[in-house]
């Protein structure tokens, strides 16, 4: 019956696991399993390896390894232990100052018998917490230093207030690099059998921009949706413009009259269901490739765009703010003629 049993827990891990996100099935164990920011990592093994962890604030945008990288020095730190000596909070929960006081205050001030080692705390999205809050961890991590070390995470380092920024060390996390990300994408793609092409892991490598969360979403979204991972294919399953078709709109928009201009940009948005802010939020690039005489001229182009964005990001009307587009175009044309 043992036996049964064993086997029908085995299945069961197996099926959990065959159902989960890839980002979070293919989330590191291991520092060694890490795939950038190598200084960081090397410093913190440093740290690790002589037993002089220190109170840790990561920051940085979304997807670049963050709560990756404490959760694998973790697993590394406490093996088996990982349980009973890591306390992780995030967003979904109450981080106001009673789970300060009461939760995070109870779990430092606890040792764990048979272990020199610190407990660990791990407060993801940290910015979230109420200022209250911080005050009240500012005394709780200086009270259990001997008993348990803090890893504050975060998009907004500046959110964090002074007195916790002064009683840890800092590290900021960029976005990945297309080289890191391309790598690892790949590598996630062959690991699940997908059909792939170059351009394809490109894509998703392109619309993560360094985020690698966003990279491997979108990857299993297109991979669940297509036969193949093409650029073709990742375009249509996120929905955002084909670069193709953003040259054929600006091509449009330096060249046609008003009128024209308006109608082409709409029929190509309405044949591909673009959504105007993407095709408006991929112009910007375009437009600072342009080879233009007067850069002043060629940097408010972008400001118009900038504008535009913003309101359509606001919920006004498109079709008035495709309007707003192609008339900033047209000035932009009319000033570089008449100089």
């Amino acid at each position: 019956m043992g036996a049964d049993e064993d086997v029908a827990l085995e299945v069961a891990a197996k099926l959990t696991d065959e159902s989960l996100p890839w980002v979070e099935k293919y989330r590191p164990k291991s520092m060694d399993q890490l795939v950038a920011h190598e200084e960081i990592i090397s410093t913190i093994n440093a740290l690790i390896s002589a037993n002089k962890l220190p109170h840790l604030l990561f920051y940085g945008p979304p997807g670049t390894g963050k709560t990756s990288t404490i959760l694998a020095c973790a697993h590394q730190m406490y093996t088996k232990s990982y349980s009973s000596m890591v306390l992780e909070l995030n967003a979904s929960d109450d981080r106001g100052i009673d789970v300060v006081r009461e939760r995070i205050k109870d779990f430092a001030g606890t040792k764990q018998m048979f272990s020199h080692l610190p407990k660990l705390i791990v407060l993801d999205e940290a910015d979230a917490m109420t200022n209250p809050a911080q005050m009240a961890l500012r005394r709780v991590m200086e009270k259990f230093t001997r008993n348990a070390r803090f890893c504050l995470i975060c998009n907004y380092g500046n959110k964090i207030i002074p007195a916790l920024q002064s009683r840890c060390t800092r590290f900021r996390f960029a976005p990945l690099s297309a080289a890191q990300a391309t790598s690892r994408t790949t590598e996630i793609a062959e690991a699940e059998g997908v059909e792939y092409t170059a351009d394809g892991i490109e894509a998703c490598v392109s619309l993560g921009h360094g985020d690698m969360r966003r990279c491997l979403n979108v990857l299993q979204s297109t991979a669940m949706s297509a036969a193949r991972v093409d650029r073709a294919s990742v375009y249509t399953c996120t929905g955002k413009p084909q670069p193709e078709d953003v040259e054929r709109i600006l091509k449009s928009l330096l060249a046609d009259d008003f009128a024209t201009a308006f109608a082409r940009v709409k029929e190509i948005c309405v044949q591909h269901g673009l959504a105007l802010i993407d095709v408006v939020s991929d112009l910007h690039a375009y437009v600072l490739q342009l080879d233009c005489a007067d850069k002043l001229m060629q940097m408010q182009a972008v400001v118009w765009l900038a504008e535009a964005e913003a309101r359509l990001a606001a919920g006004t009307n498109e079709k008035v703010q495709l309007a707003a587009v192609v008339g900033a175009f047209h000035a932009f044309r009319t000033t570089l003629k008449a100089t």
